[in-house]
């Protein structure tokens, strides 16, 4: 993306603000829109990482022409809400959106901006004051420090209204980690935080197990903390798969492990949540993904096979990975055009060795 594609997306955008049609509606039926297109394009191979960012980061300009533009100033008269991304989400641009609109429409907002500490946000919660938190996430991986940052909010009285892609298109994730609301889109955000979800008493905040019973087994917090150990015995089994391995420089060494991680961690968040559905949605879009690049999806079959075998004692992780690879199994061979995949990709592509 050029400096040209900015100059005129800015004209398209401050044309717009100046015809019949409202700041909300600019950002949220032409900006918004603009940057699903360029996650589709990222995911159907016709746009390369730099080109995504660079197209992402005109996205973030223009959401600030608007915000600074005369005829969008309004008072803040409705109350005031904290707007952050969890602890370790980067994917601020929903979030921002949520902001402007909500300033939009009357509201004090706090941004916080990505990855919000939990910590820091009870501070700042503490020091300033809210009537609800928007919290929002669009990586599935990032579920179980949500769900930390529900329960503290809540813990100090301060209700929450979770959104972004991490908590499902239905928010069934939201609801599991005990959000005390939850929104498709920022529209529907805006309106259900103007019927004011009713505060909370201070409580002691609840334990993991309180809302997910099933965590009392212990393999969520085994998976996690032996994920290093877990990555490296998939990278020594899959050099002796692939002999190609032994010319990797180390640089390819690295992003491999990172990539067999990726894995791990959303294996993890399934086993969070108890919903085989999170992994194998994930692992069917990265071999779709592998797919529109030429990329045999069979390359994700020896991880989950290593996989499957270092946890062969887990029956949750066991029933997991086999739907996973029965799932893969079925995957189509042929590239096809995908226009459901999210902007956020959930996980960078699989085995080095195919970029």
């Amino acid at each position: 993306m050029t400096s040209n594609d900015e100059f005129q997306a800015t004209g398209v955008v401050l044309a717009a603000l100046e015809s019949a049609l409202g700041a909300e509606t600019v950002l949220l039926d032409l900006i918004a829109p603009m940057q699903a297109k360029i996650g589709t394009e990222w995911a159907a191979n016709r746009l390369n990482v730099a080109q995504e960012h660079a197209a992402s980061a005109i996205a973030e300009r223009l959401i600030t022409a608007v915000a600074h533009h005369p005829t969008t100033r309004t008072p803040p008269t409705l109350g005031r809400i904290t707007v952050a991304c969890v602890d370790r989400e980067w994917h601020a641009l929903p979030a921002r959106l949520l902001a402007e609109v909500l300033t939009l429409r009357g509201w004090q907002v706090d941004f916080l901006g990505a990855q919000v500490p939990t910590a820091h946000l009870i501070t700042h919660l503490h020091t300033h004051g809210a009537d609800a938190v928007a919290l929002s996430s669009s990586i599935p991986t990032r579920l179980p420090t949500a769900h930390t940052a529900i329960t503290a909010c809540q813990a100090i009285g301060i209700p929450v209204l979770a959104g972004g892609a991490a908590f499902g298109a239905d928010g069934r994730y939201a609801r599991l980690l005990g959000a005390d609301a939850w929104a498709p889109d920022a529209r529907q955000a805006a309106e259900r935080l103007a019927t004011r979800i009713p505060r909370h008493n201070p409580t002691p905040a609840r334990h993991q197990t309180d809302d997910l019973p099933h965590l009392s087994d212990q393999e969520y917090t085994f998976v996690v903390r032996s994920q290093g150990q877990l990555v490296r015995e998939v990278l020594t089994q899959l050099r002796g798969e692939f002999p190609a391995m032994a010319t990797y420089s180390a640089r390819q060494h690295e992003r491999t492990a990172e990539d067999i991680a990726h894995i791990a961690e959303f294996l993890g968040a399934a086993l969070y949540t108890d919903d085989d559905d999170l992994f194998t949605t994930f692992i069917t879009w990265t071999a779709r993904i592998l797919t529109t690049r030429h990329v045999p999806a069979d390359s994700l079959h020896p991880v989950l096979n290593i996989l499957a075998s270092q946890l062969k004692d887990f029956p949750r992780s066991t029933r997991i990975l086999d739907r996973a690879r029965l799932a893969l199994t079925a995957h189509p061979e042929q590239p096809e055009h995908h226009s459901e995949l999210p902007h956020d990709p959930p996980a960078p592509i699989p085995l080095h060795r195919h970029r």
